[in-house]
């Protein structure tokens, strides 16, 4: 177990450098100057001069040499320091203290959400297989997987005022000073971004109960005239719950860039949204900073899904990995 730790975290750092290079050159080479924006204002149709821009483009550093930039910016985040936005002109570091427990309680609400509803839909279609529940359940999966978060998040909204003459509270409040404001602005976009994951995990769960209930202990238990639910949840659940944790490393991903275009639908003010403001402006250093966060969140699941895979099956043989 210690030596696979050692392999999976050594991983963990060559994969954060290069996923720094790919969004520092990428974002290099797409069209946009940040100078030319900033000093054509918000229009686009302000007066300048070369010299202006020249020397905008000298405080912002986005005059030097690629890789000086490229050097300069990876020493900096070692201190978190992410340099300044361009467009708000403060330090990144402070709006992303202010955004990321926000995106972070909408990521795990959605995970929360889609674990409590997709585990028992699974479990259900399969000791209920090819029968009305079964067919009912896939068809309720079939269609999460099919249907884009931001189009649950649009018919969600659309649904409450229609039917119920409501819509979620706009903003934010905070969780600790008040839970009940909090839990009304996020239950919904949580519920809209946790669906896709939720039915992948529910198709998962059915297979992995299907493929554990045909299993030869399962029958043993059986006609030893065990109770049918000690059956299931005592000894078919606990080893078919192997791939749905590897599943939920997956489902933290897609929560987490889904959260983007949830936020927008929902006016959440998150990371996402400060992402897409951060897109529209080129602003250079807010962008690398809330994709570096990003891709750090994804590692850091997939690292602790991989750690608790060991963790629940030492029998698995990491050393050959």
């Amino acid at each position: 177990m210690k030596g696979y730790l050692i392999k999976r975290v050594a991983m963990f750092f060559p994969t954060m450098v290069l996923l720094t290079m790919i969004v520092f050159a990428i974002l290099r080479v797409i069209p946009g100057d940040p100078a030319l924006l900033i000093l054509g204002g918000e229009e686009g149709d302000e007066v300048f001069t070369d010299a202006e821009l020249d020397a905008l483009r000298a405080r912002l550093g986005t005059d030097r040499n690629i890789a000086v930039q490229y050097a300069d910016w990876v020493s900096s985040m070692f201190t978190l320091d992410f340099g300044n936005s361009y467009h708000y002109n403060n330090p990144v570091s402070e709006d992303l203290a202010q955004r990321i427990p926000i995106t972070l309680q909408l990521t795990f609400m959605s995970l929360f959400i889609s674990g409590i509803v997709a585990v028992p839909l699974g479990v259900f279609s399969a000791i209920r297989q090819d029968t009305w529940g079964d067919y009912v359940s896939r068809a309720i999966t079939v269609v999460g997987l099919a249907t884009p978060n931001f189009f649950v998040g649009i018919m969600t909204i659309f649904l409450l005022i229609l039917f119920f003459g409501w819509i979620p509270p706009i903003g934010y409040v905070n969780v600790w000073e008040e839970p009940w404001a909090n839990f009304q602005q996020l239950i919904f976009p949580a519920m809209a971004l946790g669906t896709s994951g939720m039915a992948f995990l529910a198709r998962v769960t059915r297979s992995a109960m299907l493929e554990v209930l045909n299993e030869d202990y399962i029958r043993t238990a059986r006609s030893k005239g065990l109770a049918e639910k000690i059956v299931i949840y005592r000894h078919a659940l606990k080893n078919a719950v192997l791939p749905v944790v590897t599943i939920f490393g997956l489902a933290l991903a897609d929560a987490t860039s889904g959260s983007v275009v949830t936020e927008i639908v929902f006016s959440v003010p998150g990371m996402g949204r400060l992402l897409i403001e951060g897109v529209q402006h080129r602003d250079y250093p807010m962008i690398q900073a809330i994709i570096v966060v990003f891709g750090l969140m994804v590692l850091a699941a997939n690292l602790l899904t991989d750690l608790t895979y060991a963790w629940l099956n030492p029998r698995i043989r990491y050393g050959s990995l």
